[in-house]
């Protein structure tokens, strides 16, 4: 299996589905979320063991940090990876996220 480098990672959103995910070798890398007017609530990151530790979940809560900031939602993580990502890097703290 190959995993891609962090500068290889292509975040998808499939907002049918509600997640954003990262095809790898036939499996996908998810984060699961769920809407409500004006708010986001980030409830789960799954990365398959073999392609963790290579950036993928940091790809995937940035991406969807991104989303909610674009469309101006209000941000809860109830999923432990957003919560820490977000500890992590505070330009998401504050403003239209929590």
């Amino acid at each position: 299996m190959t995993t891609p480098e962090p500068d290889e990672i292509i975040v998808e959103h499939d907002a049918a589905a509600h997640q954003f995910y990262v095809r790898l070798n036939g499996t996908r890398a998810v984060l699961e979320y769920r809407r409500a007017p004006g708010k986001i609530v980030f409830v789960h990151t799954e990365v398959p063991v073999a392609f963790q530790h290579h950036g993928i979940a940091d790809a995937l809560a940035h991406a969807g940090l991104e989303y909610a900031r674009t469309e101006h939602l209000v941000v809860t993580a109830l999923c432990p990876f957003v919560a820490s990502y977000i500890r992590r890097h505070p330009e998401y703290q504050g403003g239209t996220t929590r």
